[in-house]
């Protein structure tokens, strides 16, 4: 067996079709499809008893509901292919896209590689490149569902996603990484991340803060395992990205004043408390780049002006690179 996709599912059975369409007509043959019903409430199970009955390699599984995590943790020990790959039961991929990862990662001895993806909006697509330069820790693309891994190394360092909270490919991502010797990039957007206005991704609410939580999370494995010597610089930077990146766009964009100004405090005095000399970081002196410049100047009260800017001109931000957010 070749390669594992591991599909969770849940009220999706809009989706779920094209979705499981995508995967059996992979021209990569030597392939399992394990989908995963995590307790869903539609008509989903009724679509994945159907691939199963026509495609013996569509491998069903029933558990109660545990969320996203759960549902990939759950299937990791029954997969039996030589890579690992995930795909949300709502997306869907190029038929070609298992057999180009594969051969690549066959080609150089890879433990991980990932394609480029699209961006699929309900009015546009947009094709997101790699922006890897020369250090994967600080430029890597963190989503799960366009890279394989290889099986005897996520087993081995018993990998896993982190259950409860969102954000989980960010955890999973940066505790692969220093296992890792070598990675390869399929040049092709091979992937279509659906962008639809009820998912996780863009729901602007509480659950944002908990990205907090995956970062510190981060941190703890590094520390347990005795890497934080050697990559101390590399997670220090990745703070600082998500803080004054990702999760500040997304805590900027809540309607509740209140809750807004807690997160962003709780935010800069998380990075201040874990990495009080964040500034000297050798990574902010020495990428380049128009968001880099934007970190290296923050402090407390443009931090605050930026946020008060950035949820006043929402609808701005969401025309924004996904690189800043």
């Amino acid at each position: 067996m070749k390669v594992s996709i591991i599909v969770p599912v849940y009220n999706v059975e809009k989706y779920l079709e094209r979705c499981l369409e995508s995967l059996v007509n992979q021209t990569l043959h030597d392939i399992e499809i394990l989908v995963v019903n995590d307790g869903t409430k539609d008509n989903s199970q009724k679509i994945i008893d159907k691939y199963a009955k026509m495609d013996s390699r569509v491998i069903p599984f029933k558990k109660k509901n545990g969320g996203l995590s759960d549902a990939r943790n759950y299937a990791l020990p029954h997969v039996k292919g030589e890579y690992i790959a995930f795909v949300d039961s709502d997306d869907y991929v190029e038929t070609t896209m298992y057999e180009k990862m594969y051969q690549e990662a066959i080609r150089g001895k890879y433990d991980m590689v990932e394609c480029d993806y699209i961006w699929e909006y309900p009015d546009r697509k947009v094709i997101d490149h790699s922006n890897v330069e020369d250090n994967y820790f600080t430029d890597i693309r963190v989503p799960a569902w366009n890279k394989l891994y290889k099986t005897e190394l996520v087993k081995e360092k018993k990998l896993q996603f982190p259950v409860g909270l969102h954000y989980e490919d960010i955890a999973f991502c940066y505790e692969i990484l220093p296992w890792t010797e070598n990675i390869g990039y399929v040049r092709e957007p091979l992937y279509h991340y659906i962008q639809r206005d009820d998912s996780i991704a863009n729901t602007q609410d509480v659950r944002v803060r908990e990205l907090y939580d995956i970062l510190n999370i981060v941190l703890e494995y590094y520390q347990q395992h005795k890497l934080l010597p050697k990559y101390h610089d590399e997670i220090e930077y990745v703070f600082v990205r998500y803080i004054f990146g990702r999760s500040f766009y997304r805590i900027s964009s809540l309607e509740d004043k209140e809750l807004r100004n807690q997160y962003l405090k709780e935010g800069y005095d998380l990075l201040n408390e874990k990495f009080p000399h964040w500034k000297k970081n050798k990574f902010l002196k020495t990428k380049k780049g128009i968001r880099n410049c934007y970190y290296r100047h923050m402090n407390r009260t443009f931090y605050y002006l930026s946020a008060k800017l950035f949820h006043t001109f929402g609808k701005l931000i969401l025309r924004i690179p996904k690189s800043w957010r």
